[in-house]
């Protein structure tokens, strides 16, 4: 059996999209419960950090403590992802050493090599193209709270980023339209929204694309390695902020989500992101039942 890797929302069917839901739901259930069953003892997960990041790391080794297995973290000084050693020779050792890799790195194509040269599963924890562990959380958020989403608007505002992206292709797999509202220069790439096309609106302008909005979603303006664009950018997206007024024109009971770390007064402000229509807390908790609903189905199919 080939293995399976996620690297993009795309990897997966709908169906298996939707049943990694649900399944997410009755594990947070089980732990909530403290009836929780360690399904993959002895198994171990490799954490690969090119860049930092504490929900990704907590969740994933939280999530293979629950599962009785293990999470190894690995810093850029602690592995050589990036510093010499060929990644198709990384990929091939570490698949002799342990059951399943996440790399929250940079450049989406050293995902894509380490992958082609790996026997085990490897997952994005995130990339500057797609963030789809994330979407897994904000998915499974909405179906928790609201239902099922097919058939809703999203509207997404700011920099056409990964997150964007992984919403782009969210789109398409859970059947919902997606409105996106970024200055013309900051729009996702083109190959990237045909990708979807039909399930797309996009504008400049940011009263357009919220309004009727079942769920509005935002992002830093300038996300880690951007710092030095972050004046320039403060002047591009400055219209782009989520405020109350620009919430109102949403639907009455649209949510709002961020992947965080949130910059309070400038993508949002914190009327918004600590009001009731915020479920930021929930959306960042689940990435942790998301995860491991994802390390279990993967595991599993490794096992064949």
């Amino acid at each position: 059996m080939a293995i399976r890797h996620f690297l993009s929302l795309s990897d997966f069917s709908s169906a298996e999209l939707r049943q990694l839901i649900l399944r997410a739901c009755e594990l947070k259930q089980q732990c909530r419960n403290r009836s929780m069953q360690q399904t993959h003892p002895g198994r171990v997960l490799a954490m690969i950090f090119e860049k930092s990041s504490t929900r990704t790391r907590v969740s994933f080794e939280t999530a293979m403590a629950q599962l009785g297995g293990h999470a190894i973290f690995l810093s850029p000084q602690d592995s050589q992802l990036g510093r010499g050693e060929p990644l198709a020779d990384m990929a091939r050792v570490l698949s002799q050493m342990v059951d399943c890799v996440m790399i929250r790195t940079y450049e989406h194509g050293k995902l894509e090599e380490f992958a082609r040269h790996s026997t085990i599963p490897v997952i994005n924890g995130l990339s500057d193209t797609y963030h789809p562990c994330q979407l897994l959380a904000d998915m499974q958020t909405y179906y928790e709270i609201r239902g099922d989403i097919s058939g809703r608007q999203v509207c997404w505002l700011g920099d056409g980023n990964n997150m964007c992206n992984s919403y782009i292709n969210a789109a398409r797999m859970f059947d919902f339209t997606l409105h996106i509202a970024s200055p013309a220069d900051y729009r996702p790439r083109a190959d990237i929204l045909n990708q979807s096309a039909g399930k797309i609106v996009v504008t400049d302008d940011p009263r357009a694309a919220i309004q009727g909005a079942d769920l509005v979603v935002t992002d830093v303006w300038a996300s880690m390695g951007q710092e030095q664009e972050l004046s320039m950018r403060k002047q591009k997206f400055r219209t782009y902020q989520v405020t109350q007024e620009l919430l109102a024109l949403a639907a009455d009971n649209a949510l709002f989500m961020h992947c965080l770390p949130a910059h309070r007064g400038e993508e949002v402000t914190a009327e918004v992101i600590d009001g009731p229509r915020s479920v930021v807390w929930e959306e960042a908790g689940n990435r942790l039942h998301t995860q491991k609903a994802l390390l279990e189905f993967l595991l599993c199919e490794q096992n064949g």
